[in-house]
């Protein structure tokens, strides 16, 4: 199996950090890079290559670390307890906080969005032990593309041939 597919739920907690860890940094790194690119656009807009590069490493780096910090504080939690329950998830989204208010410079944020983050692992550790999805999936519908002759999107259809308005009788 390809590290890059590896995901969180493979191995029961506890075990595998290196893959738990490349799973949650993946959605980080997402997460960086698209945030990045809204503050190189729209925000900082700095002027060069090297600036530009800077701001993404500044974005994308924090949260690869916050992602790691929430993956190895949950595993270890969940080892050094020896149980695996909703309080090693809002530990490790402590710790998750605790990265960002450093990243911050500002310990009352990394407090707020540690306890955000944990409640957050909670609910998701929740969703997990009963069985229902976070993020369901919705139901995608298609209005154009490849089958469009097949729908008829006039508010009124066309008279079938050979219609007339006069009843024969």
């Amino acid at each position: 199996m390809s590290i890059l597919r590896s995901k969180y739920y493979d191995h029961p907690e506890g075990e595998d950090a290196f893959g738990k860890t490349v799973a949650t940094s993946k959605y980080a790194v997402a997460a960086g890079l698209a945030w990045s690119t809204v503050d190189v656009l729209t925000l900082a807009k700095p002027k060069g290559y090297l600036p530009t590069l800077g701001r993404f490493a500044y974005n994308t780096g924090p949260l690869i670390g916050m992602a790691t910090a929430f993956t190895i504080t949950t595993l270890a939690a969940t080892n050094a307890r020896g149980k695996d329950d909703k309080i090693n998830y809002l530990l490790g989204g402590f710790a998750a906080g605790s990265v960002f208010g450093a990243w911050k410079h500002n310990h009352v944020a990394g407090l707020c969005a540690g306890l955000f983050l944990g409640i957050a692992g909670v609910i998701k550790k929740m969703s997990i032990e009963q069985g229902w999805e976070f993020f369901p999936d919705t139901p995608t519908k298609q209005y154009g593309g490849l089958n469009i002759a097949q729908n008829d999107w006039t508010i009124m259809a066309d008279r079938p041939k050979g219609w007339t308005s006069e009843k024969q009788s």
